[in-house]
Protein backbone atom coordinates (compact mmCIF):
# COMPACT_ATOMS: atom_id res chain seq x y z
CA UNK A 1 0.00 0.00 0.00
CA UNK A 2 1.95 3.37 -1.03
CA UNK A 3 1.10 5.98 1.37
CA UNK A 4 0.87 9.76 0.38
CA UNK A 5 1.33 12.57 3.84
CA UNK A 6 -0.42 15.89 2.60
CA UNK A 7 0.97 18.85 5.16
CA UNK A 8 -1.07 22.45 4.27
CA UNK A 9 1.42 24.81 5.60
CA UNK A 10 1.37 28.56 6.26
CA UNK A 11 3.98 30.17 8.12
CA UNK A 12 4.92 26.76 9.45
CA UNK A 13 8.05 27.30 10.02
CA UNK A 14 8.79 26.33 13.57
CA UNK A 15 6.76 23.45 13.43
CA UNK A 16 7.01 21.86 9.60
CA UNK A 17 10.89 20.58 10.30
CA UNK A 18 9.97 18.56 13.14
CA UNK A 19 6.71 17.38 11.85
CA UNK A 20 8.13 16.61 8.15
CA UNK A 21 11.22 14.37 10.22
CA UNK A 22 8.68 12.32 12.49
CA UNK A 23 6.80 11.61 9.53
CA UNK A 24 9.12 9.99 7.37
CA UNK A 25 10.67 8.21 10.34
CA UNK A 26 6.79 6.91 11.16
CA UNK A 27 6.02 5.64 8.00
CA UNK A 28 9.06 4.91 5.65
CA UNK A 29 8.92 5.58 2.03
CA UNK A 30 5.85 7.10 1.96
CA UNK A 31 5.99 10.53 -0.45
CA UNK A 32 5.17 13.94 1.67
CA UNK A 33 3.73 17.04 0.00
CA UNK A 34 3.90 20.31 1.75
CA UNK A 35 1.95 23.13 0.20
CA UNK A 36 2.41 26.22 1.00
CA UNK A 37 -0.17 28.61 0.96
CA UNK A 38 1.78 32.00 0.39
CA UNK A 39 3.92 31.37 3.65
CA UNK A 40 6.00 34.77 4.50
CA UNK A 41 8.20 32.76 6.64
CA UNK A 42 11.06 29.77 6.38
CA UNK A 43 8.11 27.44 5.54
CA UNK A 44 9.45 26.49 1.94
CA UNK A 45 13.18 26.18 3.01
CA UNK A 46 12.70 24.21 6.34
CA UNK A 47 10.03 21.91 4.28
CA UNK A 48 12.95 21.06 1.45
CA UNK A 49 15.96 20.77 3.56
CA UNK A 50 13.67 18.18 5.66
CA UNK A 51 13.54 16.18 2.47
CA UNK A 52 9.46 17.23 1.33
CA UNK A 53 8.36 17.94 -2.01
CA UNK A 54 7.00 21.47 -1.85
CA UNK A 55 4.20 23.07 -3.72
CA UNK A 56 3.44 26.54 -3.59
CA UNK A 57 0.45 28.70 -3.99
CA UNK A 58 0.95 32.21 -5.69
CA UNK A 59 -0.97 34.03 -2.96
CA UNK A 60 -3.17 32.86 -0.09
CA UNK A 61 -5.78 30.73 -1.28
CA UNK A 62 -6.94 28.97 2.28
CA UNK A 63 -6.21 25.66 3.93
CA UNK A 64 -8.78 23.50 2.60
CA UNK A 65 -7.35 24.78 -1.16
CA UNK A 66 -3.65 23.53 0.34
CA UNK A 67 -5.80 20.32 1.25
CA UNK A 68 -7.07 19.79 -2.57
CA UNK A 69 -3.87 21.24 -4.38
CA UNK A 70 -2.07 18.07 -1.91
CA UNK A 71 -4.45 15.75 -2.86
CA UNK A 72 -4.27 16.35 -6.75
CA UNK A 73 -0.42 15.92 -6.49
CA UNK A 74 -0.45 12.35 -4.31
CA UNK A 75 -0.11 9.35 -6.42
CA UNK A 76 -0.78 6.80 -2.74
CA UNK A 77 -3.37 4.48 -2.85
CA UNK A 78 -4.08 6.01 1.20
CA UNK A 79 -3.62 10.01 1.60
CA UNK A 80 -2.77 10.96 5.00
CA UNK A 81 -3.64 14.48 5.75
CA UNK A 82 -1.80 16.03 9.44
CA UNK A 83 -1.27 19.74 10.17
CA UNK A 84 1.96 21.27 10.23
CA UNK A 85 1.54 23.23 13.31
CA UNK A 86 2.63 20.37 15.53
CA UNK A 87 -0.62 19.41 16.99
CA UNK A 88 -1.06 15.54 15.67
CA UNK A 89 1.33 13.17 16.66
CA UNK A 90 2.47 11.15 13.54
CA UNK A 91 3.63 8.37 16.08
CA UNK A 92 -0.77 8.08 15.51
CA UNK A 93 -0.16 7.79 11.56
CA UNK A 94 0.29 4.03 11.91
CA UNK A 95 -2.77 3.40 13.71
CA UNK A 96 -4.76 5.23 11.55
CA UNK A 97 -3.39 3.83 8.21
CA UNK A 98 -4.34 0.34 9.92
CA UNK A 99 -7.92 0.90 10.30
CA UNK A 100 -8.22 2.41 6.70
CA UNK A 101 -7.69 -0.74 5.56
CA UNK A 102 -11.76 -1.51 6.33
CA UNK A 103 -12.92 2.37 5.99
CA UNK A 104 -12.81 4.66 3.50
CA UNK A 105 -12.02 7.71 5.98
CA UNK A 106 -10.23 7.15 9.20
CA UNK A 107 -10.35 10.56 11.03
CA UNK A 108 -8.23 11.21 14.41
CA UNK A 109 -10.43 12.16 17.06
CA UNK A 110 -9.14 14.54 19.58
CA UNK A 111 -10.12 14.48 23.23
CA UNK A 112 -12.13 17.13 24.10
CA UNK A 113 -9.25 18.33 26.83
CA UNK A 114 -6.85 18.74 24.29
CA UNK A 115 -9.02 21.28 22.27
CA UNK A 116 -7.63 24.51 22.72
CA UNK A 117 -9.90 26.75 25.13
CA UNK A 118 -13.12 26.07 26.70
CA UNK A 119 -15.41 28.36 24.23
CA UNK A 120 -14.16 25.95 21.68
CA UNK A 121 -14.72 23.05 23.21
CA UNK A 122 -18.38 24.09 23.49
CA UNK A 123 -18.54 25.53 19.97
CA UNK A 124 -16.94 21.84 18.65
CA UNK A 125 -19.27 20.17 21.20
CA UNK A 126 -22.38 21.96 19.64
CA UNK A 127 -21.09 21.17 15.93
CA UNK A 128 -20.98 17.69 16.84
CA UNK A 129 -24.42 17.31 18.25
CA UNK A 130 -25.97 19.18 14.94
CA UNK A 131 -24.11 16.99 12.62
CA UNK A 132 -24.60 13.53 14.52
CA UNK A 133 -28.00 14.30 13.94
CA UNK A 134 -27.95 15.22 10.21
CA UNK A 135 -26.17 12.05 9.63
CA UNK A 136 -27.74 10.09 12.09
CA UNK A 137 -24.36 8.42 13.43
CA UNK A 138 -22.69 9.79 16.35
CA UNK A 139 -19.31 11.95 15.45
CA UNK A 140 -16.72 12.41 17.92
CA UNK A 141 -14.90 15.24 16.18
CA UNK A 142 -15.94 16.96 13.44
CA UNK A 143 -13.29 19.35 12.78
CA UNK A 144 -10.10 17.27 13.32
CA UNK A 145 -7.32 17.83 10.07
CA UNK A 146 -5.65 14.48 10.95
CA UNK A 147 -7.43 11.99 8.51
CA UNK A 148 -6.47 8.95 6.37
CA UNK A 149 -8.41 8.92 3.37
CA UNK A 150 -8.50 6.42 0.40
CA UNK A 151 -7.21 8.46 -3.11
CA UNK A 152 -9.92 7.38 -5.60
CA UNK A 153 -12.87 7.94 -3.13
CA UNK A 154 -11.59 11.26 -2.12
CA UNK A 155 -11.23 12.10 -5.61
CA UNK A 156 -15.10 12.65 -6.10
CA UNK A 157 -15.50 14.54 -3.10
CA UNK A 158 -13.12 17.46 -3.78
CA UNK A 159 -15.42 19.70 -5.93
CA UNK A 160 -17.82 20.37 -2.56
CA UNK A 161 -14.65 20.84 -0.42
CA UNK A 162 -14.49 24.67 0.77
CA UNK A 163 -10.97 26.89 0.63
CA UNK A 164 -11.39 27.31 4.31
CA UNK A 165 -10.88 25.75 7.22
CA UNK A 166 -14.09 24.27 7.16
CA UNK A 167 -13.09 21.33 4.63
CA UNK A 168 -12.84 19.18 7.84
CA UNK A 169 -16.24 19.79 8.26
CA UNK A 170 -17.58 18.95 4.85
CA UNK A 171 -15.51 15.83 3.74
CA UNK A 172 -17.08 14.39 6.76
CA UNK A 173 -20.98 15.23 6.10
CA UNK A 174 -20.42 14.73 2.66
CA UNK A 175 -19.31 10.60 3.23
CA UNK A 176 -21.73 9.81 5.99
CA UNK A 177 -24.28 10.84 4.07
CA UNK A 178 -23.08 9.39 0.56
CA UNK A 179 -22.89 5.84 2.37
CA UNK A 180 -19.38 5.82 2.76
CA UNK A 181 -17.70 4.30 6.26
CA UNK A 182 -15.64 6.40 8.42
CA UNK A 183 -13.91 5.42 11.84
CA UNK A 184 -12.37 7.61 14.96
CA UNK A 185 -9.53 6.99 16.37
CA UNK A 186 -9.00 8.45 19.57
CA UNK A 187 -5.85 10.61 19.08
CA UNK A 188 -3.62 12.85 22.11
CA UNK A 189 -3.56 16.62 20.41
CA UNK A 190 -0.69 18.62 21.74
CA UNK A 191 -0.70 22.25 21.97
CA UNK A 192 -0.57 24.09 18.77
CA UNK A 193 3.16 26.26 17.76
CA UNK A 194 2.53 30.00 17.12
CA UNK A 195 -0.78 31.77 16.66
CA UNK A 196 -4.39 30.11 15.77
CA UNK A 197 -5.43 31.37 12.14
CA UNK A 198 -9.01 30.48 12.98
CA UNK A 199 -11.51 32.84 14.54
CA UNK A 200 -14.30 31.43 16.87
CA UNK A 201 -17.15 33.65 15.65
CA UNK A 202 -15.98 33.95 11.91
CA UNK A 203 -15.10 30.61 11.52
CA UNK A 204 -17.82 28.71 13.92
CA UNK A 205 -20.68 30.90 11.11
CA UNK A 206 -19.10 29.43 8.64
CA UNK A 207 -18.62 25.68 9.56
CA UNK A 208 -22.61 26.45 10.78
CA UNK A 209 -23.49 27.15 7.33
CA UNK A 210 -21.31 24.28 6.31
CA UNK A 211 -23.59 21.72 8.03
CA UNK A 212 -26.69 22.87 6.86
CA UNK A 213 -25.73 23.11 3.73
CA UNK A 214 -24.16 19.72 3.07
CA UNK A 215 -27.26 18.56 4.75
CA UNK A 216 -29.48 20.11 2.67
CA UNK A 217 -27.12 18.96 -0.10
CA UNK A 218 -27.53 15.11 0.76
CA UNK A 219 -30.57 14.61 2.93
CA UNK A 220 -32.59 17.76 2.63
CA UNK A 221 -35.41 16.76 4.11
CA UNK A 222 -33.65 16.70 7.58
CA UNK A 223 -33.87 20.64 7.13
CA UNK A 224 -36.81 21.01 5.69
CA UNK A 225 -39.09 18.70 7.57
CA UNK A 226 -38.83 20.66 10.61
CA UNK A 227 -38.63 24.17 9.24
CA UNK A 228 -42.24 23.10 7.67
CA UNK A 229 -43.26 21.01 10.97
CA UNK A 230 -42.51 24.22 13.15
CA UNK A 231 -44.37 26.44 10.75
CA UNK A 232 -47.80 24.33 10.87
CA UNK A 233 -47.76 24.14 14.90
CA UNK A 234 -47.61 27.60 14.49
CA UNK A 235 -49.94 28.06 12.39
CA UNK A 236 -52.47 25.86 14.33
CA UNK A 237 -51.32 27.85 17.86
CA UNK A 238 -52.47 30.55 16.37
CA UNK A 239 -55.56 30.19 14.72
CA UNK A 240 -56.37 28.43 17.95
CA UNK A 241 -55.80 32.04 19.61
CA UNK A 242 -57.95 33.64 17.44
CA UNK A 243 -60.45 31.22 16.89
CA UNK A 244 -61.24 31.51 20.62
CA UNK A 245 -60.98 35.22 21.28
CA UNK A 246 -62.16 36.37 17.75
CA UNK A 247 -64.05 33.48 16.60
CA UNK A 248 -62.05 33.75 13.08
CA UNK A 249 -59.94 32.40 10.81
CA UNK A 250 -56.86 34.99 9.60
CA UNK A 251 -54.88 35.53 6.38
CA UNK A 252 -51.81 35.00 9.11
CA UNK A 253 -52.73 30.93 9.56
CA UNK A 254 -53.43 30.63 6.15
CA UNK A 255 -49.71 31.80 5.07
CA UNK A 256 -48.47 29.61 7.78
CA UNK A 257 -50.19 26.86 6.85
CA UNK A 258 -49.63 27.16 3.23
CA UNK A 259 -46.21 27.73 3.62
CA UNK A 260 -45.58 24.51 5.88
CA UNK A 261 -46.92 22.86 2.66
CA UNK A 262 -44.78 24.19 -0.37
CA UNK A 263 -41.67 23.82 2.24
CA UNK A 264 -42.61 20.41 2.66
CA UNK A 265 -42.67 19.71 -1.22
CA UNK A 266 -39.84 21.51 -1.51
CA UNK A 267 -37.55 18.96 0.40
CA UNK A 268 -39.22 16.30 -1.36
CA UNK A 269 -38.14 17.75 -4.45
CA UNK A 270 -35.24 18.14 -3.31
CA UNK A 271 -34.51 15.05 -1.85
CA UNK A 272 -35.47 13.50 -6.07
CA UNK A 273 -33.02 15.82 -6.22
CA UNK A 274 -30.39 14.77 -3.77
CA UNK A 275 -30.79 10.89 -5.52
CA UNK A 276 -29.29 12.24 -8.91
CA UNK A 277 -26.12 13.42 -6.73
CA UNK A 278 -25.70 9.79 -4.91
CA UNK A 279 -25.92 8.34 -8.88
CA UNK A 280 -23.19 10.57 -9.78
CA UNK A 281 -20.88 9.62 -6.54
CA UNK A 282 -21.57 6.10 -7.44
CA UNK A 283 -20.30 6.15 -10.70
CA UNK A 284 -17.41 7.99 -9.53
CA UNK A 285 -18.50 11.47 -11.34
Amino acid sequence: MKVSVVIPAHNESHSIGRVITSVRNKVPGCEIFVVNDASTDDTVKIAQEAGAWVFSHPYNMGNGAAVKTGIRMATGDKIVLIDGDGQHNPEDIPRLLEASKNYDMVVGARSPRTQANILRRCANFMYNILASYVTRRKIKDLTSGFRVVDRKTVLNYLSLLPNTFSYPTTITLSYLRSGRSVCYIPIHAGKRRGKSKIRLLRDGVRFFLIIIKISTLFSPLLIFLPVSFTSFMIGMLYYAYTYLAQHRFTNMSALLFISSVIIFMMGLISEQITQLRYDRLDNGG
